[in-house]
């Protein structure tokens, strides 16, 4: 088991040294020539379990499994405030920036010459096959999927078949109140890897706008972790969540 003492836990508070020696890391990648052959990304280690991945520059979600988690868990999601989710006039994706970009200043891997999608890739995926003449686009990989727990044999020409999930919808937050946050926050929510895991397509697709009162994730034992990250997210962004939602994520971790 690991000791609580191991760890560094800042769940809603990006860790400026972390994100800054990642960052640098791809920038380097993407610099360099690539020749389309496979090798190791970021993502070469085990998938972390988010009490231990505050940030969300490791990869995957593991699942929480020991009690003094699970008490940790409870602990962080009691944290959320609550309130009715509201109307979604006037909603439009554009209202977060154009889809993935590269300059959503304050989130880890920002400016790093590489765009969201792919940074998130590069993070989770395994035996990473890359564009030729490249080090960022990706074109082929391995995903474990934490939704589903299998394994994807991912190729770019079905891009479909894995989609980044905003962990906490963007429709979502806008009817809790980001649509009244400035615009650069807003592309901070839709470009930070806290918020964002590369899942199965069609699994993603179902979610929609749903909050975790609604949909969760068909594999039941990343379901905890699920709640964890969705709160971790909202807690970050001081995001409130639905009285459902928040009760039926401390039920996910056993409250």
């Amino acid at each position: 088991m690991r000791s609580p003492r191991t760890r560094t836990r800042t769940a809603v508070a990006v860790l400026p040294a972390v994100a800054l020696v990642l960052a640098a890391s791809l920038v380097t990648g993407c610099e360099a020539a690539g020749d389309g052959s496979s090798g190791p990304g970021p993502s070469s280690g085990s998938a972390a379990v988010p009490l231990d991945n505050p940030d969300g520059t490791k990869p995957g979600l593991a699942p929480v499994t020991s009690d003094a988690d699970r008490d940790e868990a409870r602990r962080l999601i009691e944290r959320l405030a609550v309130k009715g989710r509201g109307p979604k006039t006037g909603y439009d994706r554009d209202e977060f920036g154009y889809a993935w970009l590269d300059t959503a200043d304050g989130v880890p891997l920002a400016r790093n010459g590489c765009d969201t999608r792919n940074d998130l890739l590069r993070r989770d995926g395994q035996k990473l096959r890359f564009r030729d003449g490249s080090d960022c686009v990706v074109v082929a990989m391995t995903l474990d999927d934490p939704y589903t727990g299998k394994a994807i044999e991912w190729r770019k020409q079905q891009a479909s078949e894995v989609q980044v999930d905003h962990v906490v919808p963007l429709s979502y937050s806008w009817q809790m109140g980001s649509s009244r946050w400035p615009e650069r926050k807003r592309e901070q929510l839709a470009n930070d890897p806290l918020n964002l895991l590369p899942v199965d397509g069609p699994t993603n697709s179902s979610k929609g706008d749903s909050g975790p009162a609604s949909w969760l994730p068909p594999d039941r034992t990343i379901r905890c972790s699920y709640a964890v990250r969705f709160a971790q997210a909202a807690l970050k962004y001081e995001l409130p969540v639905t009285a459902a939602d928040k009760g039926a994520m401390l039920r996910q971790c056993g409250g």
